[in-house]
């Protein structure tokens, strides 16, 4: 299983990097978008579509995300999207996370997937434009969500259940724990504040990092609280996943990425962050 995570690993990076860093935005766009339509797919799967009808959805957000590319929508001030992607994850999430798997079930299946398509097809729409605004800020948001997601582990794993019986969302992810979650969020104001004190001193020649920008437009005190806003997005996206995956009785999203699961359980912490990262940076400009 390691060998195979490891080789799947190795090959998403070989297919990620050139187009990341490729001088030109489409390359990236475009694999950004073939993700999101695995990413629908899977979606559709785990809300109990036949096999057909998950590759409509997949169908339907690959020309949702080529229609706003044509469209110029790349290039746009999109910050009303980005309110409404804050809206209905902050509320929404709460939403669903407190009915759990019962109150997920009770929703029309037309209107679950219709809420998967819009947000995947926000995601996209963040994402490429983070792209667009400079690699330096896409990839301090991208670290964000990963160093949450890596110090959340090994905070579970030293001190899981010690400080806070009970667990974060017992009935959606029983591994969860909140000391994990709170070490995720220190893991993140650390760097966070580390990287935008290090731009301050040394100012880089491309576009600013998310958290150089916000400290520069805000301060401090609402750098802060945008990080601890975005981790805490980056578990609610983690657990909302959980959700589709508890109610579908499955362990993994799909077989899309062998020793990694699904594109789904690869992303899940990256649909709010992307938007909401691309909310900020409007208000900060």
């Amino acid at each position: 299983m390691l060998r195979q995570r490891i080789i799947t690993a190795v090959i998403m990076l070989a297919a990620l990097l050139p187009a990341l860093f490729y001088p030109e935005p489409w390359p990236f766009a475009l694999l950004t978008l073939v993700l999101m339509a695995a990413a629908a797919w899977e979606w559709g799967r785990l809300n109990a579509l036949t096999p057909a009808l998950a590759g409509a959805m997949a169908l339907v957000c690959t020309l949702a995300c080529v229609g706003a590319w044509s469209a110029g929508w790349l290039e746009r001030d999109l910050l009303g999207l980005w309110v409404s992607a804050a809206l209905v994850w902050v509320l929404g999430g709460a939403f669903l996370l407190a009915g759990g798997v019962a109150r997920w079930q009770a929703l029309a299946r037309w209107l679950r997937c219709l809420l998967g398509l819009w947000l995947l097809w926000l995601a996209w729409l963040a994402v490429a434009q983070a792209h667009a605004v400079g690699i330096n800020f896409l990839l301090s948001v991208l670290t964000l969500v990963w160093l949450a997601d890596v110090a959340a582990y090994f905070a579970g794993k030293a001190w899981g259940g010690r400080l806070v019986a009970r667990k974060l969302a017992p009935g959606i992810s029983p591994g969860k724990s909140w000391e994990g979650a709170l070490g995720g969020a220190a893991a993140v104001l650390i760097a966070g504040l580390l990287w935008s004190s290090l731009e301050a001193l040394w100012p880089v020649s491309a576009a600013p990092s998310l958290h150089a920008q916000v400290r520069a437009g805000h301060g401090v005190g609402l750098l802060v609280a945008a990080l601890l806003f975005l981790t805490a997005m980056s578990v609610v996206g983690d657990l909302v996943e959980s959700l589709l995956k508890r109610s579908a009785g499955v362990k993994d999203s799909s077989a899309l990425l062998p020793g990694h699961g699904g594109v789904l359980d690869r992303i899940d912490a990256l649909l709010p962050v992307l938007p909401l990262a691309m909310m900020l940076w409007s208000f900060s400009r």
